[in-house]
């Protein structure tokens, strides 16, 4: 088996579904923030673009009331608190349904990577997280050159998209100098919708690749050693030498429970030698024969010994031996094809039994 250098065994299989929730329940999941940070860009700019008349009329409205009051104020040191917070209220519940969407979006894009989880463990203060040593390697992790790749991807993703979208629009810009302010600043948000709707659909990819790689290496970061295979195995199933000790309790009373049947058996069928099946029948309590034992090489003589201490006739027949053997369990009444192969047998002992009477 191959190594590692510090000489622990090759992280080389799957993690179980108890490593996965362990890890789970100290906060460690797949999340990608990009999912996360691309969701609640589209839900903005999405919300903003559809009630921008709606923003546009309310924000009006409150310059409307504090440029057309300006005569009527008087900002003194005791008043500026209250038209201050007067004005941040205003504002505030404008601004409140974007507020209400992004945060609605979060929490959906969040719960849709992990589910609902409440952890501490990932936000306990740990001397690791300020060691310098640990700091310059997380510098320099896959983790790092993803976040990297990503930045400078977003960057290009929005230059570009800015670049091709400002200079379609070029041609209408000219004849802006003729046009109300309010028809400028109209176009303007229309570009600027565009440039951004356009750069969070492109993202939107990246964000998908991000989601994955980050599953890939939260599976690999949870591989596990087949020590470590065997170890969670004992923990959650039990030592395999005290699981077989246990089993082979069990078989030798079961085996215990079965030879104390065999004297009230009718029959032994035989094999002759490696096989041996005790039955039962009572016309008053049964439908059919029942099988009380069976057995093959050292069981099957035992059957026999006990069958000769108790008088039991013992009826050699390969055919019907080996079918009850195979077909039929200890407890079970034989199956319906073997009605007439027993019945023969039990009318050949019920005729010795009669004539030894």
């Amino acid at each position: 088996m191959a190594e590692e250098p510090g000489g622990g065994q090759e992280k080389t299989e799957e993690p179980t579904s108890r490593r996965l929730q362990e890890a789970r329940k100290k906060g460690d999941v797949v999340k990608s923030m990009e999912v996360s940070a691309v969701a609640v860009l589209l839900a903005a700019i999405l919300f903003l673009y559809s009630s921008r008349t709606f923003l546009y009329d309310q924000f009006s409205l409150i310059m409307r009331y504090y440029l057309g009051n300006l005569h009527s104020f008087t900002i003194t040191i005791d008043n500026m608190y209250e038209l201050t917070s007067q004005s941040m209220w205003m504002m505030a519940l404008v601004t409140l349904p974007l507020g209400i969407i992004v945060f609605i979006t979060a929490l959906a894009a969040n719960i849709a990577q992990v589910g609902l989880l409440i952890s501490t463990e990932s936000i306990t203060p740990k001397l690791e997280k300020i060691d310098p040593i640990a700091g310059m390697k997380r510098l320099f992790s896959k983790q790092a050159m993803a976040n990297l790749f990503k930045s400078v991807a977003k960057l290009l993703i929005v230059g570009y998209v800015a670049y091709t979208v400002v200079k379609k629009a070029i041609p209408d810009i000219i004849p802006l100098m003729d046009q109300e302010p309010i028809q400028i600043l109209a176009f303007y948000a229309d570009i600027s919708f565009w440039i951004f709707l356009k750069s969070i659909l492109i993202i939107a990819i990246i964000a998908a690749l991000d989601y994955i790689f980050q599953r890939w290496q939260y599976l690999e970061k949870l591989r596990m050693t087949r020590q470590e295979l065997r170890e969670e195995a004992k923990m959650t199933e039990g030592d395999p030498m005290v699981k077989g000790r246990i089993r082979a309790i069990q078989q030798e009373m079961a085996r215990r429970r079965m030879m104390a049947e065999v004297p009230k058996a009718d029959v032994i069928i035989t094999n002759p030698i490696h096989l041996a099946v005790a039955m039962q029948y009572d016309s008053t309590k049964m439908a059919a024969p029942v099988v009380l034992a069976k057995g093959a090489g050292v069981l099957a003589e035992r059957i026999k010994e006990i069958g000769r201490q108790h008088n039991i006739p013992i009826v050699e027949d390969k055919p019907l031996a080996q079918a009850l053997y195979r077909h039929v369990e200890i407890g079970q009444a034989i199956p319906y094809d073997l009605y007439n192969a027993v019945a023969e047998v039990l009318a050949y002992v019920y005729g010795l039994k009669g004539k030894a009477a």
